[in-house]
């Protein structure tokens, strides 16, 4: 769906309202003026401009129709109507209800938000003509785009792009474990707004049930998995041909993430495997699919003499491995393009995803240049940590603490999990408590924190606020709400005594 900001402003004349007779006996209204046209459908605001009609240009036919109830049905109350549901709604553009006039089916959806459209637009005072247009995410995935084209004002930092692939991943998460599948999810098909940290993914009446409803699409360029590439050729019907499914989703999610964090393609290198365009693309993206930063197999490394300087320096992956992203993140990286490129079974879940970014978050730490283009980037677990960005030391001590909890109440065991510190950083109930994960399940009472860190002439405070069990285990010392303690190397502080509670092991790395 395409609304170009004057109809998400206000129209400045009211054309024709149509009513539209429902099912049930009641009515809905919309402008009769098209505001956009997607692929498969024609879409009209209702006059309070906080819906819209779509209307599917084509007939569609009974397998077709029944997908749109199930969807705008029961899929649709697994979702919102359930404890936590509420929250989704930010973060899916679901049709609500399915109507039929004059012969068409549509459907009925929320609009986006307003952060979702153009504020800035592109450079030269908006020399592309995209302000008011929707934030598609192929802005924000190509170092090209990004750099040549793009507002300053509307990219956002790194740390915006690990928040937003972490939404990503939760809101896949999500429809897998409805037994859905996407089937396009793209840069096309999830809308972001990089300086909000916000996602939507939508065009989700196209949804796949696996064994009952087929893809209406094999998906888009860049995401399709190797598999749907390589047996594209056969008949949808032929039991060899790969169809999108929830493993397809899964090399879709990897691919999108890899992009927004590193602003290039895993799979597009510089290999050639045949003289014809088409054959070579049907062989790199399919059959000979082949990581660029593939640690054994350097075939399809990207070639610097070949890129452009608006690519740079995403593009040399040298300058920006893939590793910069962390260690839990690599790990998935690796799984995704060397393990489970062709392999789809080994390929990570999306909620595999989303808890390596959820520890990858608690490894960022802000850069010491204030000029910086992305601000923050991941501790490597190096004694020297160095921006890769820009190449600012960290100047200072620089407190890490390694998380332990109890799974019996007495001995403590690693998470695999650290926390950096950086100045008026907060610690939160899930920091202190394993049990509590971050998620759209988290309740109220655990989304306000429960202490922060500062640093007081030279020396690394945490001021307790919350937690009624802060102590200092090797002096057996309590820190009292409104207290505050200094982190000093080996230091072990015990959060708290309830079942999953958390040991915090203190380790200053040392500075340049």
């Amino acid at each position: 769906m395409t609304a170009p900001l004057h109809f998400w402003l206000g129209l400045t004349e009211m054309t024709d309202i149509v009513r539209v007779p429902l099912s049930d006996g009641n009515y809905i209204e919309y402008i009769d003026d098209l505001i956009g046209s997607g692929a498969m459908k024609d879409v009209y605001f209702t006059p309070c401009k906080t819906k819209v009609v779509a209307f599917y240009r084509e007939p569609q036919d009974a397998a077709a129709r029944e997908r749109l109830e199930m969807i705008t049905g029961i899929y649709r109350e697994r979702i919102f109507d359930v404890p936590g549901g509420e929250y989704w709604k930010e973060l899916f553009c679901w049709p609500d209800q399915i109507i039929e006039f004059q012969g068409k089916l549509g459907l009925v959806m929320p609009v986006y938000p307003g952060h979702f459209f153009f504020e800035h637009g592109s450079v030269n005072d908006d020399m592309l003509g995209i302000k008011g247009k929707e934030k598609q995410g192929k802005w924000y995935a190509s170092a090209n785009n990004q750099n040549r084209f793009l507002d300053p004002r509307e990219r956002g930092s790194w740390l915006n792009y690990l928040q937003i692939s972490l939404k990503i991943a939760r809101t896949v998460r999500r429809m897998h474990a409805a037994g859905l599948a996407h089937s396009d999810l793209s840069y096309k098909n999830v809308l972001v707004a990089p300086t909000r940290a916000q996602t939507c993914v939508i065009d989700v009446d196209g949804l796949v049930v696996p064994g009952k409803y087929p893809p209406d699409v094999v998906g888009t360029p860049d995401f399709i998995a190797p598999e749907c590439v390589a047996t594209a050729h056969l008949d949808k019907n032929d039991s060899a041909r790969k169809l999108p499914s929830i493993q397809t989703d899964r090399h879709a999610l990897a691919v999108l993430i890899y992009h927004y964090l590193l602003l290039r393609h895993p799979l597009r290198g510089d290999k050639v495997h045949a003289l014809e365009p088409h054959e070579d693309e049907t062989l790199g993206m399919g059959e000979k699919a082949l990581f660029i930063e593939h640690p054994v197999d350097t075939g399809n490394r990207i070639k610097l003499e070949n890129v452009r300087e608006s690519e740079l320096p995403w593009k040399d992956t040298n300058k920006l491995p893939y590793t910069i992203t962390g260690p839990y993140l690599s790990q998935l990286f690796e799984r995704a393009f060397i393990d489970g490129l062709h392999h789809p079974g080994l390929r990570p879940t999306a909620d595999e995803w989303e808890t390596a970014l959820i520890k990858t978050l608690d490894l960022v730490q802000p850069c010491n240049n204030s000029g910086c283009a992305q601000k923050w980037y991941v501790f490597d677990n190096k004694t020297n940590p160095v921006c890769p960005f820009c190449d600012t030391k960290y100047e200072g001590l620089l407190p890490v603490l390694n998380l332990y909890s109890s799974r019996d109440g007495q001995s403590f065991k690693p998470d695999n999990h650290r926390l950096m510190v950086y100045r008026d950083q907060s610690l939160f109930p899930y920091h202190i408590n394993r049990n509590i994960v971050p998620n759209e399940r988290l309740a109220d009472q655990d989304k306000s924190r429960v202490g922060y860190f500062i640093n007081h002439h030279g020396r690394w405070l945490l001021v307790n606020e919350k937690m009624q069990d802060l102590t200092d285990v090797a002096n057996k010392r309590p820190v009292s709400p409104g207290e505050h303690i200094e982190l000093t190397d080996g230091l072990q502080l015990l959060c708290s005594k309830e079942p999953g509670g958390r040991l915090f092991v203190v380790q200053m790395v040392n500075k340049h």
